[in-house]
């Protein structure tokens, strides 16, 4: 026999007040840090198309008693109901390659305070290994709420510096004079500067030690105007290719049918620049084989002999 209807229809309701318990209580508490099984498997393709793929030069290193700066953007609304910020791994991928290798990491911006991280970077078939340790790691996250004004920052103090991308970026990166003001004292104190995406948008107002453009003859890479055009967000104020071109780069990228999935990284001098987000770890790894071969061969045999 079949329970009793009413019995029945009390049960359904408690079914569906639990689930809503639970949507309620996943919106309340974020993404989680755990992707479903079937947002793994479209991971998986995407990698295999080009997204956020490993390196295949990936290296240990210890730097430790050695500073790092991730600088992202202020910036968290694209247009009306659409918001926007840092791609989530165009910060997170630098910041534990450095920190995994034994630096102190600090995490910046333009005025300080919020980093806004965009939430379609975050969605589960996208973000990265790295965004999910994001989500489960309160003190990234209390760094991305309460972020240092870059202003604020003695910049000798830092042998590494980081400009994380993302369409927020496109807003506020190009334009800061105190983030050009203090990349220039940071290339002028010999950090080994990087940046992927939009990310190097924050070079444009850096001057070189003899006053010049930072950027003026150097090559470098970022997000070309061909992917702006396929994504369909050109209405940003500042397009990469086109500024860092007009401010006298010797600007470089690869093609793929689909931008979002091309890859490629330029090396000059202490620049180290990636075309988009998926130059992530091969941008960190070259900036810190450039700063650990500045090491004095006494710390390098020491590190060495610790990693043995």
């Amino acid at each position: 026999m079949l329970p009793p209807r009413a019995l029945i229809q009390e049960q359904v309701r408690q079914r569906v007040g639990q689930r809503v318990g639970e949507r309620r209580q996943a919106r309340r508490s974020g993404p989680s840090s755990t992707p479903p099984a079937p947002a793994r498997l479209i991971r998986r393709g995407l990698q295999r198309l080009g997204l956020h793929p490993d390196d295949p030069q990936a290296t240990s290193f210890d730097l430790a008693g050695r500073r790092a700066l991730v600088i992202g953007t202020n910036h968290g609304q694209l247009d009306v109901g659409r918001p926007t910020g840092v791609f989530a791994s165009e910060l997170t991928v630098p910041y534990y390659a450095f920190m995994d290798a034994g630096t102190t990491v600090d995490v910046a911006s333009p005025n300080g305070g919020v980093i806004p991280v965009d939430p379609l970077s975050l969605k589960p078939a996208v973000r990265c290994a790295d965004d999910d340790r994001l989500l489960g790691d309160p003190v990234l996250r209390g760094r991305l709420n309460a972020s240092l004004a870059v202003g604020d920052l003695d910049m000798a103090a830092y042998d590494l510096v980081f400009l994380a991308g993302g369409w927020g970026a496109a807003f506020d990166l190009g334009t800061s004079e105190v983030l050009g003001e203090q990349i220039s004292m940071a290339n002028h104190t010999g950090a080994v500067i990087g940046g992927v995406c939009h990310g190097p948008l924050g070079l444009l107002r850096a001057r070189a030690v003899d006053g010049s453009p930072l950027v003026a003859g150097r090559r470098l890479t970022a997000v070309t105007d061909a992917q702006i055009r396929q994504l369909g967000i050109t209405s940003t104020p500042q397009h990469p290719e086109t500024e860092l071109r007009a401010a006298g780069a010797l600007f470089e990228s690869s093609t793929a049918r689909r931008e979002v999935l091309a890859n490629h990284w330029v090396i000059d001098g202490n620049l180290v620049t990636g075309q988009n987000q998926n130059a992530g770890p091969m941008v960190a790894r070259l900036m810190m084989e450039q700063l650990a071969a500045r090491l004095p061969a006494a710390q390098v045999d020491d590190d060495a002999a610790s990693l043995a």
